[in-house]
């Protein structure tokens, strides 16, 4: 069987990122921990290749937060999104801006897939 969650080869590099969350990852985070909307969500967790931002194996849902380097990355996170889904999950996508001004309208949207 291929292992497709957290590969020993990502181990640090997900640790890395668990501490030194984004102002908006970090406010996410805050609403998502602690079962907040009813299901378990891990943060920085290895999907294959790939380490998204937040993800509730129960749902088979994935939560990314992109900043503007996300504007320059659109083929990337296309070619990533495809992969994930293909696995099962569905992704959804806020930028660093829905988070800071509408974060209320980011946890309705979660909570209606969820």
């Amino acid at each position: 069987m291929i292992k497709i969650f957290n590969k020993k080869s990502q181990k640090e590099k997900r640790q890395e990122l668990r501490n030194a969350l984004t102002p908006q990852e970090l406010k996410l985070w805050m609403l998502l921990r602690n079962e907040n909307l009813g299901c378990k969500f891990r943060r920085q967790q290895g999907v294959g290749p790939y380490i998204v931002d937040f993800y509730c194996k129960e749902k088979k849902l994935i939560i990314e937060i992109d900043g503007s380097q996300h504007q320059n990355a659109i083929e990337y996170d296309k070619t990533r999104d495809q992969y994930l889904e293909k696995l099962g999950f569905v992704v959804i996508r806020f930028w660093n801006n829905e988070i800071n001004t509408n974060i209320d309208g980011v946890v309705m949207k979660i909570q209606e897939y969820l």
